[in-house]
């Protein structure tokens, strides 16, 4: 049998012998809205637990839209067209669009261009978050947690703040939209970084689609209501990303809403754990590079048996990256469990160690091998992970290593679907 991995824009082919015991784990197929711009004026004229955006904004003097950077596949261009129009009545000039980069990279102009449309790039306001630059940030207080609260400037000075994005599980967080628009999107690095230190990743309930008890995601959800008047536009889409759901309104209960609805499609129960894990990071844009495909690492380690392996499919054209120092915090030590100890005993966090921590603790239990395009073998060796050039031969030979029986699950949308044992 043949199965379609999602991998860059094109997707990746793999032959599976017939006598080979495999198991493919999908998310339920939604299919598109017929008419999704009209569908998200809907959700704005009657939103949940909510006036209608039109009503929240007529007193509001500066207004800031939040949308997510060129790492997610939200479709900003229709979106912020929408969003726009129901926000015709405010002069242009107090609406200023925002680009949650948390700690990735600036988007270049031609990014942007082609997410937002070039006619939104040339008549609004753009800014990017810059999360190492502190003077462009203000001081919010101190969460529960005794975490410093430190948002952009500009954002906290607009009236009524509009988070956009899109829901899926997320690895550390239960799930992606609502608060993390702000934080970490809009936050300062030393925000992120306490929010993402060791000892919040390592809880056990930071994890996919946890969010009661996740003290990630409660804490991202407590400093978004640190905000200004805040209104929710999240939207859930299918493997071709095209949308599928709108949930608009109170910050609180219309993620509630889309979290619901993602549970019961991209959460996908197995009966036991498998030998070996094929996944994905989804394709473009999420598989861009290999800090990004952590992602789909997990995905799968929430399956495969210890001492397994996980075979992974990322396109990787933006490298490791460059950018950031998840790269360096891999290279620097010999093994994964050296990268663990180092994480777990030091008193600081350093930037991007949250993504370094997950993949060693994958790592530990499993071998995890990658086919890319654009990482050299070198490059995977460095970060501990094994090159693939094939990923029939390397199949071959892991069946060969733990016997005819063994058992493969293959995860073709990678993090679009969150398989559990149950």
């Amino acid at each position: 049998m043949n199965v379609n991995l999602a991998y860059g824009k094109k997707g990746l082919v793999v032959g599976l012998k017939d006598e080979w015991n495999v198991h493919v784990v999908e998310p339920k197929y939604v299919p598109a809205l017929p008419d999704a711009a009209q569908a998200i004026r809907e959700a704005l004229n009657a939103p949940i637990q909510s006036l209608p955006l039109k009503e929240r904004a007529k007193n509001a003097r500066r207004i800031g839209v939040i949308f997510n950077d060129i790492t997610r596949p939200t479709p900003n261009d229709l979106i912020l067209k929408v969003v726009l129009g129901e926000l015709a009545d405010t002069p242009k000039e107090n609406i200023t669009l925002f680009n949650a980069l948390g700690t990735h990279r600036p988007n270049t102009e031609t990014e942007l261009r082609t997410m937002l449309g070039a006619d939104i790039f040339d008549a609004c306001k753009i800014v990017q978050n810059d999360c190492a630059d502190l003077s462009t940030h203000v001081y919010f207080g101190k969460t529960l947690r005794g975490h410093e609260i430190w948002i952009n400037r500009q954002l906290s000075e607009c009236d009524l703040i509009i988070l956009t994005g899109f829901i899926e599980p997320h690895f550390f967080a239960g799930f992606s939209g609502g608060g993390k628009a702000v934080m970490p999107g809009m936050a300062a690095l030393s925000t992120i970084m306490q929010n993402h230190s060791a000892a919040m990743i390592a809880d056990p309930n930071a994890t996919w689609g946890i969010t009661t008890g996740n003290p990630i995601w409660e804490e991202v959800q407590e400093i978004a209501k640190k905000m200004p008047e805040v209104f929710l536009l999240n939207v859930t889409l299918n493997r071709e990303k095209h949308i599928t759901g709108v949930f608009a309104g109170d910050l609180v209960e219309a993620h509630v809403a889309g979290c619901a609805r993602v549970k019961t499609t991209a959460m996908a129960p197995v009966k036991d754990l498998f030998d070996i894990v094929i996944s994905t990071n989804s394709g473009y844009p999420l598989d861009l590079n290999l800090y990004q495909s952590v992602k789909g690492m997990s995905a799968a380690g929430r399956i495969v048996r210890p001492g397994g392996a996980i075979l992974m499919a990322a396109e990787c054209w933006d490298g490791i990256p460059e950018h950031g120092l998840y790269g360096q915090i891999l290279t620097q030590s010999k093994n994964p469990q050296e990268i663990l100890d180092k994480i777990m005993n030091s008193s600081e966090t350093i930037r991007d160690q949250w993504q370094a921590q997950i993949q060693a603790q994958i790592q530990l239990k499993a071998d995890v091998y990658l086919y890319s395009d654009y990482l050299s073998a070198d490059q995977l060796r460095s970060v501990h992970i094994f090159p693939i050039s094939s990923m029939e031969e390397t199949l071959e030979r892991l069946v060969n290593k733990y016997g005819a029986a063994s058992r493969i699950a293959v995860l073709p949308e990678g993090p679009q679907t969150v398989p559990f044992l149950g």
